[in-house]
């Protein structure tokens, strides 16, 4: 059964994310409790019933990026083994194994660092109106689903709950969170990718793009946050599989998105309830992607 809520009614809500449920506790105001429901959205819409596994296959997924990334960046969790956990976690078991993280508490920068590594999607969509990527021009004569001569850095603005994000030019990022923040998180998150990519195309992945969130400690260093380099951050495609020129299957989300796009869903209307074949074959694709990148059978 799908678990589209969390109830734990001993520890302070702070935040009900599209996916994320974010708690306080009560003895340490330095760490967060961050849990993955098996919510899921599509065009920052969230669909009325769940995934059932998908919160735990992100979280696994989020635990291994964040060990596998440490020579790049350092990031923000503290554990995701629930017997390591403070008692007022663990008494919520049955809610929480496998899928919450403990995490030590940051400034959150209200930015979304998205790197595309190949041309699709929006930006693909943009580029065939205006040859530009976020008003970034880009050479003419591209094709869908073409490898970029190198990572692009296209950040967002983070929209709050029902509506969406927006894609900015990054020389706007400076305005947002200052010149110096900029600067490291476009650093980052290119060299994040530029990691993961490689990693992920020895194991027979693309990864077609993803976004990252970094938060600031009390240092001031810029860590990784949320999760990384998950489906539901990321498009990945089968490398084996891929032919630029068209669009690609993928293990992500989406082949929601392609069933949401045939029945002419409303992308600014409400959720609706996902068939469960549509349920299936989305798990299906997490855990097969989950487990290829993690080597770990999930």
């Amino acid at each position: 059964m799908a678990l589209t809520q969390s109830n734990l009614p001993t520890l302070k809500l702070l935040a009900r994310g599209k996916v994320r449920e974010l708690y306080e506790l009560d003895n340490d105001n330095s760490v967060l409790l961050f849990v993955a429901t098996d919510r899921i959205s599509a065009y920052d819409v969230i669909m009325t019933n769940g995934i059932t596994g998908k919160g735990k296959l992100l979280t696994a997924m989020s635990a291994f990026w964040f060990d596998h990334l440490k020579p790049v960046v350092k990031n923000h969790l503290i554990t995701d083994n629930i017997n390591e956990m403070p008692a007022a976690v663990q008494k919520y078991r049955d809610q929480l194994e496998g899928r919450c993280m403990l995490v030590k508490k940051l400034k959150i920068l209200p930015v979304e660092a998205i790197v595309r590594g190949y041309i699709t999607g929006s930006g693909w969509a943009e580029y065939k109106k205006s040859g530009t990527i976020c008003d970034i021009p880009l050479p003419k004569g591209l094709i869908e689903s073409q490898k970029l001569e190198k990572p692009l850095f296209t950040p967002s603005t983070k929209a709050e709950i029902g509506d969406h994000d927006e894609n900015i030019h990054p020389s706007k990022l400076a305005e947002i969170i200052g010149a110096d923040y900029a600067k490291k998180v476009e650093d980052l998150a290119i060299a994040i990718y530029t990691a993961a990519a490689e990693y992920a195309l020895s194991k027979g992945i693309i990864i077609a793009d993803t976004k990252f969130e970094f938060g600031v400690d009390e240092e001031g260093n810029v860590i990784l946050a949320d999760e990384v380099l998950t489906p539901d951050s990321s498009r990945f495609w089968p490398a084996d599989l891929y032919v630029a020129g068209k669009g690609q299957p993928s293990y992500d989300k989406q082949f929601l998105r392609d069933y949401l796009t045939s029945i002419n869903f409303d992308k600014s209307g409400a959720g609706i309830a996902i068939p469960q074949d549509i349920v299936d074959k989305t798990i299906g694709k997490y855990r097969e992607a989950a487990e290829i990148l993690t080597g770990k059978k999930l």
